[in-house]
């Protein structure tokens, strides 16, 4: 299904660029890529080559030549399109590599930022939690974060957006995260519950260590506050149905993460929530694949063979057909490194592989201008060595933004 959707709009595009190369062409900012095998859609890897002009794809086709156009040269390499992070938060160990050590927002988020473009990633939604806890992760602090991400960015290399986290027991600060619903990047929105595992003693007690951590307090402090959190137990459907219904209503994508049953999925499915975000077990996967959800994984998950925390295997979701994007998670290099793993294990295709990371998380996101290399579309490009599989070259809207040669 998302597939044909992707390659319809192409066709599309293609049809209206298709007189583009008829026009008189005068600009200084045309650049052909040459020499290398570049992701067609619906033909694999081939062997072609690849103009870009004012941050577009111009044309795809074998021995483009016209004078003085600028040449990079993709011998050996792959051409693809730039990775669509749709939930990644390695931001924060730039923010917080130490516990309780804080560096600078602006020296963090840039740093992020060429992070990214070294990877390959071209555009990336941070997943920035917005909690009742202190530290890391309260709403001052989050904000602080959001706050520096706009300061800086005249001066970073890709498109970086929001992914807001928000912690269903963090009712005091539902306006707060309404008021980001307005910004002209649209966020994305994930419904979060790490607390009533928490509060019934469920959940893993390795975790509160690492909470407490990102809070700045004691495990003894954490646990207590955590306790304190009972009280709101009655309050947080109506924080729920009040904070979906406002997403709705500014056309924010929504996302529940970490579901453990079928009913929960079902649950938020009824508030607007088609976006299942690491779903925990087969029961709950299998039944949001069965509504026709978009399912999101780990990409670390299938480079190290295996969930972290003991939920399922995404490559396993993958073979059953049920893993329609993949996320950096907390790794950004894993997104790249699992689609090429997937391909050369004969899990998916190439071309099927790369759409995990590329094409479908752009569909399943509305964003109509990016996610595979078709005229008209965004000339964001990776140019990846074929035997290592390490980014030789990153383009975003055109511009080299990572570059090793």
């Amino acid at each position: 299904m998302f597939h044909d959707t992707v390659m319809k709009a192409g066709h599309a595009l293609h049809s209206k660029w298709s007189n583009v190369m008829d026009m008189k062409r005068t600009s200084t900012t045309e650049q052909v890529l040459r020499n290398g095998k570049v992701l067609v859609e619906g033909e694999g890897l081939v062997p072609k080559d690849l103009m870009i002009d004012g941050g577009r794809i111009l044309e795809i086709d074998t021995d483009i030549r016209y004078g003085g156009i600028q040449e990079i040269d993709a011998t050996g390499c792959l051409v693809l399109p730039g990775i669509i992070d749709i939930h990644g938060d390695a931001f924060e160990r730039n923010i917080m590599p130490r516990p309780k050590t804080m560096f600078p927002l602006d020296l963090a988020m840039l740093e992020t930022d060429r992070q990214l473009a070294a990877n390959g990633i071209t555009t990336a939604y941070h997943g920035i939690t917005i909690s009742w806890e202190p530290g890391l992760r309260c709403l001052a602090q989050s904000l602080r974060v959001v706050a520096a991400l706009d300061a800086v960015d005249a001066q970073t290399l890709v498109d970086n957006r929001l992914h807001i986290r928000w912690e269903n027991y963090a009712i005091d600060e539902v306006p707060d995260v309404v008021s980001l619903f307005r910004r002209a990047k649209k966020p994305l929105l994930a419904f979060n519950d790490h607390t009533t595992s928490g509060i019934s003693g469920t959940r893993n007690p390795s975790k509160y260590g690492n909470s407490a951590e990102k809070a700045m307090i004691s495990v003894e402090d954490y646990l207590a506050l955590l306790q304190e959190m009972a009280g709101r137990s009655g309050k947080v459907r109506f924080a729920t149905e009040t904070i979906a219904a406002q997403a709705r209503a500014h056309n924010v994508q929504m996302l529940s993460h970490d579901d453990t049953t079928p009913d929960m999925r079902a649950d938020y499915r009824a508030l607007g929530v088609n976006i299942a975000e690491f779903p925990m077990n087969w029961q709950t996967v299998e039944a949001a694949a069965a509504a026709g959800d978009a399912i999101v994984l780990g990409a670390p998950n299938v480079v190290r063979g295996g969930s972290h925390n003991g939920a399922i295997s995404a490559e396993e979701a993958i073979q059953r057909g049920h893993c329609n994007v993949l996320a950096s998670d907390y790794y950004y290099p894993a997104l790249r490194h699992a689609a090429l793993k997937l391909a050369h294990e004969g899990v998916l295709s190439f071309e099927a592989a790369w759409q995990l990371v590329s094409a479908t998380p752009a569909q399943v996101l509305g964003l109509k201008d990016r996610g595979s290399l078709t005229i008209g579309k965004r000339a964001d490009i990776i140019i990846v060595n074929e035997q290592n599989g390490q980014v030789v070259q990153t383009l975003s809207n055109g511009r080299t933004v990572f570059n090793t040669r």
